[in-house]
């Protein structure tokens, strides 16, 4: 299927940042990236016209590059400003966050000062469950659950959550900023690999300005600083200045 063929036929899902269609292929899907904005869990709500689509070339920046890096994920080409044609994959139901500095949840849940540089890259699980507010999980309890088959799956999503930070931050670095923390998520494809889907956008990614510390992600809205379409532009203009 190309981009002229690629046409969306039913709506599968609606989530708060995306709307996911089907499309003639089974094995494809169209994901048309929303203008609104969340957080705390959808307690607070509000649009930026215009943010999908930057998030949508974001994520299509990102996803060609890790490609490129070996890294297997579900992306197949951007349609056109806000739609993404990406492989069919069944979502595993953990978000995997990784940070590098405590900031967030991590300084508040744990006393750590705000914008300490860890030791080492921390993977963290949360179960992807929004009647139950994303709690966190630890291996047992992904287990228990039955979110994935066995232990080495989880050994494997943790390995390709580093390695895919190892190169962000990386070619974040050569921008000018800093990959502070964010969240991923796998399926599994068509036949059963583990694959990165959903996507990768200052929605998912805490990025500092590496000079000023300024913030360059989705806290703009949650702190109430404003800003946020051109702090997202600005991150686009550095990975399209620095190809």
């Amino acid at each position: 299927m190309t981009k002229s063929q690629a046409m969306k036929k039913d709506l599968v899902y609606e989530g708060k940042a995306k709307k996911i269609w089907s499309t003639e292929d089974e094995g494809l899907y169209i994901s048309e990236f929303k203008d609104d904005l969340t957080a705390f869990n959808g307690e607070k709500k509000s649009s930026e016209a215009g943010k999908g689509a930057l998030n949508n070339k974001i994520t299509t920046e990102l996803f060609q590059y890790l490609k490129k890096k070996g890294i297997p994920s579900h992306f197949v080409e951007m349609l056109d400003d806000n739609h993404m044609l990406h492989k069919k994959a069944d979502v595993i139901l953990i978000e995997v966050i990784v940070r590098n500095i405590a900031t967030g949840s991590l300084s508040r849940n744990l006393a750590i000062k705000d914008g300490t540089v860890l030791p080492f890259t921390l993977v963290e699980f949360d179960y992807k469950n929004d009647e139950l507010g994303d709690p966190k999980l630890n291996d047992q309890h992904c287990l228990i659950l039955n979110l994935v088959n066995n232990q080495s799956e989880l050994e494997y999503i943790r390995y390709m959550a580093r390695r895919i930070n190892d190169l962000l931050k990386e070619f974040y670095a050569k921008r000018n900023l800093t990959l502070v923390d964010f969240k991923l998520e796998f399926g599994r494809d068509i036949d059963g690999n583990i694959i990165l889907i959903d996507e990768l956008s200052p929605d998912n990614f805490r990025l500092w300005d590496s000079q000023s510390g300024e913030s360059m992600d989705k806290d703009r809205f949650r702190q109430g600083l404003g800003g946020l379409k051109v702090a997202y532009e600005e991150v686009l203009n550095r990975i399209l200045g620095h190809k």
